[in-house]
């Protein structure tokens, strides 16, 4: 079922390129199937891309610490961090917050 979506997305990716949702989507089905090479490439493409697509933050950052690339990781979720902050989405805020917190990076700022 994951390569039908896959094949659906980038058809819909072929019309619009530049759609970070449909980039994003197409990351999470690539996770689903396993391929988190390419995953790790749409994720970083969507944040190439789009900066303020907060939701791709989180995957991005546990798929650089799963690659051993805790510095970069590190990087991603206090960037994440930072513009969570400013659109005020307590969700990622939580994930971003937590992921460094247990990387055992502590963030002085409240919510």
């Amino acid at each position: 079922m994951s390569q039908q979506r896959i094949d659906l997305i980038k058809e819909m990716l072929h019309k619009n390129p530049t759609d970070s949702y449909l980039r994003y989507a197409i990351a999470m089905e690539y996770l689903e199937i396993g391929n988190k090479a390419v995953a790790l490439k749409e994720l970083e493409t969507v944040i190439k891309k789009d900066k303020g697509h907060v939701a791709t933050y989180p995957v991005l950052g546990k798929l650089l610490e799963e690659k051993g690339k805790t510095k970069k990781a590190i990087e991603v979720y206090q960037s994440g961090l930072e513009i969570a902050r400013k659109k005020n989405d307590t969700k990622v805020i939580g994930a971003l917050s937590e992921a460094l917190l247990i990387l055992d990076v502590y963030d002085d700022q409240p919510y």
